[in-house]
């Protein structure tokens, strides 16, 4: 049985994640607004952001009200306590009094473990500074199976891989499900020794190059990242890695006619437009999987049973 919270892919075994998948891949009509199926009525869900956020809290926030639920948010910083100095523990304490279940993001790694241990309801972990991100590695691999039926595939991941919890959270997940992952990055901004570390000694098929153009070929799944300015203690750092990799049309020649391009968005211009009206393009698909994924997460730790 899962955990009621999730804090990383590691609170979920492959069989529950086949099975969230199953179930959020029925609850696409009512996703879409087709149907409507009140299975969350009189819960509450605390979107707790303590960083920005557009996709991730939309999302959450359209997944419980597609299911009868409610929302109350956080809000602006600055007009919250935690501009009075209120800690995260003690803001927590009081959403565990108002919700049944909260999703929280936060710019400190640790910090959804923290609320967590803080909290009787169940906590989501919408992102924890460069850590993890699970519920976005949900979406990620429903897309994934929705546009290959399969895991075990080729995937290149692109970008910022050092500060980017996406790409932490999905490439554990992936190297469970048997996936060859390739690792494309400046240096700089390579995979963290100890993720490639764990997942070379999980057995799973991992490599490491700068070069893109030269990885698309065999790709099933390229999936690029933004370089994150807002993770850089030092702009000149940032400014020498900035835009290092961009993708657009004409670099997709040779690329296999399935091989799908994901991206978490937002982009800046590692993705160029004139790739949003190829068949390869599935980040806005992508993104509208957020909502159905969650859907199927909320009534799993919520304990309200989906018939698939």
């Amino acid at each position: 049985m899962m955990s009621s919270d999730l804090i990383t892919m590691d609170d979920l075994t492959n069989d529950e994640i086949l099975e969230l998948l199953e179930q959020a891949s029925s609850l696409l009509p009512v996703a879409r607004g087709e149907s409507y199926l009140p299975l969350l009525q009189g819960k509450v869900l605390g979107n707790m952001f303590f960083e920005p956020s557009t996709r991730t809290r939309m999302s959450f926030e359209t997944a419980m009200k597609r299911l009868g639920g409610g929302v109350v948010n956080l809000g602006a910083l600055a007009s919250s306590s935690v501009a009075k100095g209120e800690t995260l523990y003690d803001t927590m304490r009081m959403v565990d009094g108002y919700c049944d279940v909260a999703a929280l993001r936060h710019p400190r790694q640790g910090a959804a473990q923290y609320a967590a241990d803080a909290c009787e309801i169940p906590i989501l972990n919408a992102g924890d500074g460069a850590g993890q991100h699970p519920t976005q590695t949900l979406l990620d691999l429903f897309t994934i199976m929705q546009a290959h039926g399969r895991f075990d595939l080729n995937v290149v991941m692109v970008g910022d891989l050092r500060y980017g919890r996406t790409v932490h959270s999905l490439s554990h997940a992936l190297a469970r499900f048997g996936a060859t992952l390739t690792f494309v990055a400046p240096p700089a901004l390579g995979m963290p020794g100890d993720i490639v570390k764990h997942l070379k000694a999980d057995g799973a098929d991992v490599s490491e190059s700068k070069d893109l153009s030269g990885n698309l070929a065999a790709a099933d799944v390229i999936y690029m990242t933004r370089i994150q300015k807002e993770r850089f203690p030092d702009e000149d750092e940032y400014r020498k890695v900035a835009g290092i990799y961009k993708l657009s049309r004409a670099d997709l020649n040779d690329a296999k006619e399935s091989m799908i391009i994901m991206h978490p968005l937002p982009r800046v211009d590692e993705i160029n437009p004139d790739v949003d009206g190829t068949p390869h393009a599935h980040y806005f698909e992508q993104a509208f999987n957020g909502v159905v994924t969650r859907m199927a997460l909320l009534c799993r730790v919520l304990g309200v049973e989906v018939k698939t």
